[in-house]
């Protein structure tokens, strides 16, 4: 097992900074997060009026589809950049895509000029997630300190999530859905102006011209690798004349053809996109699937919880948003708590058990919703599962990063948001089956079970990666 190197063996040495500019620092990152979060959802409570009013109803999909497989096939690279060149410059170049992504989205006059927009604020959205989650590392070495940076940044990630569709509906109702594309290019200016001057440049040391050479063909393959997948389960469960199952398998063995030349390519160049060392230890290889059942059992709660509520609970849709905003609120709490309590834990893996245990409990307080159910248990079922979310999001990045080398900090961080987002795909295409081969409470209830089975899966996973070692090696190093 690795251990996590010092600051000074893979970074340009730096003078102290004070608690002020790391907290002006980390505020910076935290508003790139936001506005990360924003651009991802405010664009769901106005896409049905803006697929009308561009008559293009039939690509509606295709604009939520292009945006995340843009940002699922562009995190892995640019985490690997990150450790290249350093994270500051792109996360200003992720700022600045995503506000002018955002500005032409509001401009569009076509749903294909808008689709090809959304992939562009997709791009620059999966710089952003790959940067910002690994910054923390460069300003806190110890990681008993950065749990807790790490918690305010899945705070400001998860909150911003929460108010984006809101803010992007009231927009869209006060002064037309155009309006709505033109609040991230305000929350970047203030992202922009915070990073650039309280962020300092971090230059990874680099002795030999070649550990810095782009690894072209590799990031080739690791797009396809990952977005094909995707795209596949996109097109093959499609509704109605939108399904192209053929399509959909010749995309699914583009993935598998490239993850198969991508792991002996990957083997044989000097500076690889995708350095198969980040995941050769048993560690990281049971965090990223613990990754997957994270994703997947988080966004099938967000995505069809709503719809259980209003198709077989009688509520409307502002009711039912109002009645899962715990779920969103609730996992600032988890990850304090969590904050709070990694630092006295000699076997930090426990917290992730508590965690998948909590989240279990959860989801079966949601299968056992009923017409009858009172308020308050519901109230309660999503506060549980918020806060057990919380327990796991920062874990699952910090024990990546832990559990890596100093100079593969970025890769290791963007691989679990990557593992995530492909479980999330998975989730939400699984229950959408489901439901479309019985009925929507039918569909959503083996969601729930699912959600059930994957949470204990998570939590078997984290009581087998063991945190001690890594621990006592990282506090022998800094008494070295």
């Amino acid at each position: 097992m690795t251990t996590p190197a010092t600051p000074s063996a893979d970074t340009a040495s730096e003078p102290p900074r004070s608690k002020r500019d790391l907290l002006m620092a980390m505020m910076g990152v935290s508003a790139t997060v936001v506005l990360a979060a924003f651009d991802s959802t405010i664009v769901s409570t106005t896409l049905p009026r803006v697929a009308q009013a561009l008559n293009g109803m039939a690509l509606y999909a295709w604009v939520g589809t292009g945006y995340l497989l843009a940002t699922a096939a562009s995190i892995l690279i640019f985490g690997r950049l990150g450790d290249l060149f350093g994270r500051k410059p792109l996360m200003l170049l992720s700022v600045a895509i995503i506000a002018l992504g955002s500005i032409s989205c509001g401009l569009a006059q076509s749903m294909p000029q808008l689709i090809a927009f959304r992939t562009l604020q997709g791009i620059g959205g999966g710089m952003m997630i790959a940067t910002a989650f690994a910054a923390p590392a460069d300003l806190f070495p110890d990681a008993k300190e950065r749990v807790r940076w790490l918690a305010l940044v899945s705070a400001a990630f998860a909150m911003a999530s929460g108010i984006g569709p809101l803010l992007g509906g009231a927009a869209t109702q006060a002064l037309g859905w155009r309006a709505a594309f033109f609040i991230s290019p305000i929350a970047a200016v203030v992202a922009l102006f915070l990073l650039a001057r309280y962020f300092p440049r971090i230059r990874p040391l680099a002795t030999q011209a070649s550990s810095r050479r782009i690894d072209w063909v590799g990031s080739l393959l690791l797009v396809i690798a990952v977005s094909a997948p995707l795209a596949a389960m996109e097109l093959a469960f499609a509704p109605g004349e939108h399904a192209h199952p053929m399509l959909a398998l010749a995309l699914a063995l583009a993935g598998v053809a490239a993850i198969a030349l991508l792991i002996p390519y990957e083997r044989r160049v000097s500076s690889p996109i995708f350095p198969l060392r980040v995941i050769a230890q048993p560690e990281p290889q049971l965090l990223n699937v613990a990754g997957l059942a994270v994703g997947a059992v988080m966004f099938i709660l967000i995505f069809y919880s709503p719809l259980l509520l209003q198709t077989e609970m009688g509520y409307t849709p502002s009711e039912a948003g109002l009645l899962l905003t715990p779920l969103v609120a609730a996992i600032p709490i988890g990850s304090i708590v969590n904050g709070q309590l990694f630092p006295k834990q000699s076997e930090p893996q426990r917290l992730m058990v508590f965690g998948g245990c909590l989240l279990a409990v959860g989801s079966l307080m949601v299968l056992a919703f009923g017409k009858d159910t009172s308020t308050i248990w519901i109230l309660t079922a999503f506060f549980v599962n918020g806060c057990a979310l919380g327990f796991l999001l920062p874990n699952l990045t910090l024990f990546m990063q832990m559990l890596s080398e100093r100079r593969d900090v970025g890769i290791a961080s963007a691989l679990v948001q990557t593992t995530r987002a492909i479980g999330s795909a998975a989730g939400t295409a699984l229950v959408g089956i489901a439901i479309a081969r019985s009925s929507v409470l039918q569909g959503v209830r083996i969601g729930l079970v699912i959600c059930v089975v994957l949470a204990l899966v998570c939590a078997y996973l984290a009581h087998r990666v063991k945190m001690k070692n890594v621990l006592t090696r990282a506090a022998q190093r800094r008494k070295a």
